[in-house]
């Protein structure tokens, strides 16, 4: 009698990880982040699996990143996303109790905003793909990856709009295409579209699709209107799938040119890339734009979150004239 084969051996903990995370088409990068941080959670404990243990471990673990390592409140949630995904499903045994862990403290930083003079100064000095790109930034409200995320298809220069796809949430939004970008941007599309064509030639041209539409519609991957408007100026393959593709370009290109930018301006703030869309915000409201428009073209679900603009607008200490400047200047 013949023997049945052996059953192939049951992959790893964190290759369990991986294929859910990419089964729910979650980033590359919150795969990287959640296997770090359901690895760190692991080590913590002792190296006890993790079906072991429960809402008492993941609350210890929390708390030891508020308390001991002193984390941000977004690095703690970011902990505690990751760990409910494990146990919902990796191991499918969610966690039913509330975590009842120390929680970090939120920061109330109000958000660095340029003027318009700092922000023409800025842009004046940065030239290139970088330059065009922190122009996007700036003129359209986007956060950096979503700038360098953008495709040839959503681009709508007729009717003058920018449709940011895949954003923070997972919904779709439309913002303003700048006029003044406009000319540059379609002679920077040509000069893409020649490169893509050159990838082509050399018997390559794909581009990442998401949600698998690259085994649903087989030759969109190398359709011209897929491709990233910012494309990377080198291929590489790509850590899921190992296809050698030409990727978007990486956000230290763009972030190491506004660094320099803002030093050679000699900008006294502790300004980024994401403070083009803070500025974005601020004087769209000091053009007495509504809050309501503006939260939409951020693509913010609660008005409360833009609401903090409205205080980055007042004047001084809330737009308070202190008593001693109603004293007499003789006196």
């Amino acid at each position: 009698m013949e023997s049945l084969p052996p059953d192939p051996p049951k992959r790893k903990l964190l290759d369990q990880v991986r294929d859910a995370i990419r089964l729910k088409h979650y980033s590359y990068r919150t795969e990287q982040s959640y296997v770090a941080w359901i690895r760190r959670y692991i080590l913590f404990h002792n190296k006890r699996h993790p079906k072991d243990m429960g809402s008492l471990e993941v609350e210890t673990f929390l708390t030891h990143l508020a308390v001991t390592e002193n984390v941000a409140a977004s690095t703690q949630n970011q902990a505690l996303s990751a760990l409910l995904f494990l146990y919902r499903y990796v191991l499918e045994q969610p966690l039913e109790q509330n975590i009842d862990a120390i929680r970090a403290k939120r920061s109330k930083h109000l958000p660095t905003v340029l003027t318009v003079s700092e922000v023409q100064k800025l842009l004046g000095v940065m030239t290139g793909t970088p330059q065009l790109v922190a122009e996007i930034l700036y003129g359209a409200g986007l956060r950096l990856n979503e700038g360098l995320r953008l495709r040839v298809k959503d681009v709508d220069f007729h009717q003058q709009q920018i449709i940011v796809r895949d954003t923070k949430g997972n919904q779709d939004r439309i913002t303003v295409l700048p006029q003044r970008v406009i000319e540059r941007l379609q002679a920077h599309l040509v000069l893409v579209k020649h490169q893509h064509q050159q990838d082509l030639n050399q018997g390559y041209g794909q581009v990442y699709l998401p949600y698998a539409l690259e085994r649903k519609y087989p030759n969109a991957d190398r359709d011209w209107v897929w491709q990233y408007i910012f494309p990377a100026s080198t291929r590489s393959k790509d850590p899921r799938s190992g296809i050698v593709r030409r990727h978007h370009l990486h956000e230290s290109v763009i972030q190491k040119a506004v660094k320099a930018g803002i030093r050679q301006v000699g900008i006294d703030k502790k300004a980024s890339c994401h403070t083009f869309r803070h500025s974005f915000a601020t004087h769209l409201l000091q053009n007495g734009y509504d809050i309501r428009t503006v939260q939409e073209l951020l693509g913010h679900k609660d008005v409360k979150t833009t609401m903090i603009y409205t205080h980055v607008l007042n004047q001084g200490g809330k737009g308070v004239i202190s008593p001693l400047d109603h004293i007499h200047p003789s006196l």
